[in-house]
């Protein structure tokens, strides 16, 4: 495996993941191995911070008492650009299929990656 790149886990504002030398499969949590085949040969690329949302909950009760400043929070699941899922905080009117870009932002003592709805281009222009 090279050298690892740092990220979010590590106080970095990035989205590290790794990708199969042998059979291109994309996964996000660092693994000695690949998912899909077995192979030990992963590089480490810095996503986009972009996708589209899978899934998205509404967290209305906190789970710890850090998490009690925060509520409601929306967690959401991802499908990136870059071709791998992810799990994540989204902003509260982030819903599924929108347009999602990332920032980083704290949480609960910690620095997390937050998705928000992409600026979507001003299409009037072509309409006049």
């Amino acid at each position: 495996m090279s050298e690892k790149l740092a990220d979010w886990t590590t106080g970095e504002a990035a989205i590290v993941y790794q990708s199969c030398a042998a059979c291109g499969a994309r996964q996000y949590f660092r693994r000695g191995f690949c998912a899909s085949c077995g192979a030990t040969e992963l590089r480490e690329l810095r996503a986009s911070g972009e996708g589209t949302v899978y899934a998205a909950s509404l967290v209305c009760r906190a789970a710890t008492p850090e998490t009690k400043a925060h509520v409601p929070y929306n967690i959401v699941l991802v499908d990136t650009d870059e071709g791998f899922r992810m799990m994540a905080h989204g902003d509260t009117d982030v819903a599924m299929g929108d347009r999602v870009t990332v920032r980083f932002v704290q949480f609960a003592g910690r620095v997390v990656p937050c998705f928000a709805k992409a600026s979507q281009p001003d299409r009037t222009e072509r309409w006049r």
